[in-house]
């Protein structure tokens, strides 16, 4: 009965007994377990018209051409542009009144005999939503957190069944459709950290949006937006570049926020281990911080991505809430060097042991999982909201018996402190910027870059008054 079914097999069975689907399966490398679920479940000549597995690179330049890379997106679009165009000119004319044509590929490095190298793969989807539509694609990167090559093969072929049963089935609902891909395999098993959709099928659709709901789901840590606000692979666009994040609310980001990074960013250079080209100035936003007025609103955070882009930084949405955490996942795309901007209240944070108590070793073991990937911290002073006086990293005060952990970051040059004019520090944060933008106090211009108070004003944002 088909209710015994494991649930891959039923999606799988559910597309083979379609009659208005019809389309071929492409596979590369690691990738070879998708057509093959089709095949075991029967039925598999009512969807399948062809499967394509050039595993070999120089048969896979020959049929599609030369790409940078095999596991890339730029190969998956290759095989789909290849696969669905064959597809669409040897059938449409016999069957086009009746079927919705489809094109699935994917490109996959699953672990090596020999073990050590990135396990990730690129899927991807080319689909007719209606008889006679252009087609639409929804492209995906995942990263294989299983420890064994069969492991990982068993988990694609679950994500590939899953990708083309949600884009030809649920597309009109893409959060819901991006929500099944990961049914019946397990986020402890995939990383989704990367997703697109385009074409007739997705009007209006805004892929950050999309990028945002990964992280929301837990289906990745954190997702990364470009000087244009584009969503980017992170393993690939800070992969072996110099980092520094900030860390903020930026609801708007202010002129502190923009000469803290600027400051941090002479310092980083100062010791010569960096070249300037190499640095990745980035501002991070955790769901903790989108949640601060409540849910998470969507306009809300568009306005952060794009007065951040406005001021020429990269954006980080994160569920990283623990520094260690962050530490971790910019290692695990192989930065070279990462540096931290912080305020003073934070580094207080740091030391508060209350945030270790699900770690077996404390605040020790946190402090090791941080500064064990070349972080260094850049501070930020404060003024002492009772008598006004200036506190830094060199004056800051911890617990007694966390002095020695406050000396040894001092000493071996992992809490910096940046330079400062007393006469002059200011220590206001966002929610000042939006109380005067709120009350219409015009003052909040300045608070702000020239860039940041025009595009508040042009668009409205945090209810500006125009004109």
């Amino acid at each position: 009965m088909r209710s015994s079914l494991d649930p891959t097999a039923e999606r799988a069975l559910t597309l083979n007994l379609d009659n208005e689907v019809y389309g071929t399966f492409a596979e590369i490398g690691a990738g070879q377990e998708v057509a093959r679920w089709f095949f075991a479940v029967g039925g598999a000549a009512g969807t399948v018209a062809k499967t394509m597995s050039a595993y070999d690179m120089t048969v896979s330049d020959a049929v599609y051409g030369k790409a940078p890379r095999y596991v890339s997106r730029e190969r998956v679009e290759e095989m789909l542009d290849h696969e669905y165009g064959l597809l669409h000119e040897r059938l449409d004319g016999s069957r086009g009144d009746k079927t919705r044509f489809f094109a699935f590929a994917d490109t996959a490095a699953a672990r090596s005999y020999r073990g050590g190298n990135e396990c990730h793969a690129w899927l991807g989807v080319r689909f007719q939503h209606a008889l006679r539509a252009e087609p639409s694609d929804v492209l995906i990167h995942v990263r294989m957190l299983d420890t064994t090559n069969g492991l990982q093969q068993e988990a694609i072929g679950r994500l590939g069944v899953n990708l083309l049963y949600a884009a030809l089935h649920r597309w009109r609902e893409p959060q819901a459709m991006i929500e099944l891909l990961l049914d019946d395999v397990g986020r402890d098993r995939i990383e989704l950290d990367w997703v697109t959709v385009r074409g007739p099928a997705f009007p209006g659709i805004d892929n950050r949006l999309l990028a945002l709901h990964l992280v929301r789901m837990g289906f990745t840590p954190a997702v990364l937006f470009d000087l244009q606000g584009v969503p980017q692979l992170a393993s690939e666009a800070i992969r072996h570049a110099a980092v520094i994040v900030e860390r903020g609310r930026f609801a708007p980001v202010t002129r502190l926020n923009l000469e803290m990074m600027a400051l941090a960013r002479e310092a980083f250079l100062a010791d010569g281990q960096t070249e300037a080209g190499t640095v990745r100035e980035i501002m991070e936003i955790t769901m903790k911080n989108l949640r601060d007025r409540g849910q998470a609103e969507d306009a809300d955070f568009l306005a952060r991505v794009d007065l951040l882009a406005a001021a020429g930084k990269l954006v980080l949405v994160s569920d990283l809430g623990a520094f260690h955490d962050l530490g971790e996942y910019l290692a695990a795309r192989t930065v070279k060097r990462t540096g931290l901007v912080l305020g003073l209240p934070l580094v207080r944070e740091l030391f508060n042991e209350r945030h270790y108590q699900n770690l077996n070793g404390g605040i020790l073991e946190a402090f090791g999982r941080l500064f064990t990937h070349g972080v260094r911290l850049y501070v930020q002073p404060t003024r002492d909201v009772i008598d006004g006086r200036v506190i830094t990293a060199d004056s800051l005060r911890v617990a007694p018996h966390l002095c020695h952990l406050l000396d040894h970051l001092r000493v071996n040059g992992l809490l910096c402190q940046l330079p400062y004019d007393e006469a002059t520090l200011r220590t206001y944060a966002s929610e000042e910027v939006r109380s005067r933008i709120c009350s219409g106090d015009p003052s909040w211009k300045e608070l702000v870059s020239p860039e940041v108070a025009a595009l508040i004003e042009s668009r409205g944002y945090f209810g500006a008054r125009c004109g």
